[in-house]
């Protein structure tokens, strides 16, 4: 049976405020596991059912009439989530990457829906269905308030975020809630146009150094016509795919960190640059 998950709304700062809890945002995909009948299955949040995938956590053991929230995850040499690594363990079934499912809440324990029980009673539900954790199945962390300071140790080890849940926050069942905030580590990086892509909006990006720097998707609507009304006087060369640009327009990008490939991660649009 698939639920669809309780969804965040982003902020851009953390705040301090022990009526919430501070939880670290794990770089994976959001899963949801569930047992009824004595059957397993796993689905992402988009309900695309990936048992298959996953075989060690089949027969993981967890009660009957479970349904659980949760981040499968694959952490580097250094124990930080690597999502490079655990998007090659989804797509490919050779891979030899170890997972880990990480549990951040539990929705139906015992075939009883519990969602409308506070967060915090959840949490207590959760120590008894997982009581000990290990690498394949455990826990998310968490403490009171404390945001603005667990932040900044998320920015001193270059982990991905934060996230912010009222204390006594219900489950909201295929909802986007203001009781669940996540903060994005964002960095930023200025850097030039270089092209555009023809079929959808994508501009292709170059570092200060003159090195590809990757393909950016997200631009507002303002700054995009800004794009369009100007780009036509910068154009060098053009194929079914790009045309291609003399790299002139300077803009400030943020994005969540570097691929292996030393390319900007989603960047986002902030602003143009001088």
């Amino acid at each position: 049976m698939f639920i669809s998950p309780m969804l965040l709304h982003k902020i851009d700062h953390p705040f301090d405020d022990d009526n919430y809890i501070t939880e670290l945002k794990l770089d994976g995909f959001r899963t949801i596991w569930t047992k009824f009948d004595n059957k397993v299955r796993i689905y992402t949040r988009h309900k695309n059912e990936i048992t298959s995938k996953f075989p060690e956590l089949v027969n993981i053991p967890l009660p009957n009439g479970t349904v659980l929230d949760g981040e499968i995850i694959v952490t580097d040499p250094q124990g930080k989530p690597d999502f490079e690594a655990v998007m090659e363990r989804f797509m490919y079934s050779k891979s030899e990457h170890q997972i880990s499912f990480s549990v951040f809440d539990i929705i139906f324990f015992n075939g009883e829906k519990i969602t409308n029980l506070p967060l915090l009673e959840r949490k207590e539900i959760l120590e008894e269905v997982i009581p000990e954790d290990t690498p394949l199945l455990n826990k998310v962390q968490w403490i009171e308030g404390n945001g603005e300071q667990y932040f900044e140790l998320i920015k001193q080890q270059e982990l991905e975020g934060i996230v912010q849940k009222k204390a006594n926050s219900k489950y909201q069942i295929n909802k986007r809630s203001h009781d669940w905030l996540k903060v994005i580590n964002y960095h930023y990086e200025n850097v030039y146009i270089s092209g555009l892509r023809k079929d959808e909006f994508g501009l292709l990006l170059k570092f200060e150094n003159g090195k590809y720097a990757g393909l950016m998707e997200f631009m507002p609507t303002p700054n995009r016509k800004e794009f369009y009304k100007q780009y036509g006087d910068f154009v060098v060369e053009e194929n079914d795919k790009f045309v291609y640009l003399d790299p002139k327009l300077k803009l400030k990008v943020k994005y969540r960190n570097l691929t292996k490939k030393g390319l900007l991660r989603i960047p986002s649009f902030v602003e143009w640059a001088n």
